[in-house]
């Protein structure tokens, strides 16, 4: 990590909270108790209204602003793609509020690059997404939000047709297709369904609550115990 950019964390670290350590901030920067001594007393003698003392503990008094961030080219680029990619393969809700965030952004970047933020050639195809998609995504997003139980009819991979009552738990985007997680209360059991392949998804108003064996940290570790048993590699 650059100096700069290691300055620039402790004073974010400082913001907000009413002592923070040199232990502490050496520890979540990597670096030794010395270098966080050195680098208080540089901010310090910068203007950097900071109060505290080694061995007690230091906080930022409060009405201190950072100037504004001036982002690189490559995170201009990052941050477009980025939101190409929510406003083509999520909803509609979710890709209008990706693209008023880069709006924002630009509106605070100095003319040249925001000519380079406009200039972007990195694309994301969006004419082969049928629209139900992203109605269900947002349906499902909600129902996971509120705890929500769903109810639908799945079409397996030999197009097999079940009804089923899930907790959803979480949305994930393997490259082609979102998959929901879900506790089926069907099949007493975790699984996980393509949304693609969901038909006359309804949400209820019946809420559920978390317990343990059906939550999402319990989906993750069968997942991941289910992957270990089969010798797939594990990221």
């Amino acid at each position: 990590m650059r100096r700069a950019d290691r300055l620039f964390r402790i004073v974010q670290f400082l913001r907000g909270r009413r002592l923070t350590t040199a232990q502490q901030l050496a520890k979540w920067l990597q670096v030794s108790e010395r270098t966080i001594y050195r680098d208080i007393r540089d901010l310090s003698l910068t203007g950097t209204p900071i109060d505290g003392e080694a061995g007690v503990g230091y906080r930022l008094r409060g009405g201190f602003e950072l100037p504004p961030l001036m982002f690189e080219l490559e995170e201009i680029e990052a941050l477009t793609l980025g939101a190409r990619m929510v406003e083509a393969w999520s909803s509609p809700q979710l890709g209008a509020a990706a693209l008023s965030a880069i709006a924002k952004i630009a509106t605070a970047l100095p003319p040249e690059r925001r000519q380079w933020l406009e200039a972007s050639r990195t694309y994301v195809p969006q004419f082969h997404i049928p629209k139900q998609l992203g109605e269900r995504f947002e349906l499902l997003r909600g129902a996971i939000r509120d705890q929500l139980i769903v109810h639908f009819v799945y079409a397996d991979v030999a197009k097999r047709l079940s009804e089923r009552r899930v907790r959803p738990l979480s949305l994930y985007f393997w490259g082609e297709h979102w998959t929901l997680a879900a506790w089926c209360e069907s099949r007493d059991d975790f699984r996980s369904f393509r949304i693609d392949r969901v038909i006359r998804l309804q949400v209820t108003d019946e809420k559920f609550k978390e317990e343990s064996g059906k939550r999402l940290a319990d989906f993750v570790r069968a997942q991941r115990s289910a992957a270990m048993a089969r010798n797939d590699p594990i990221a």
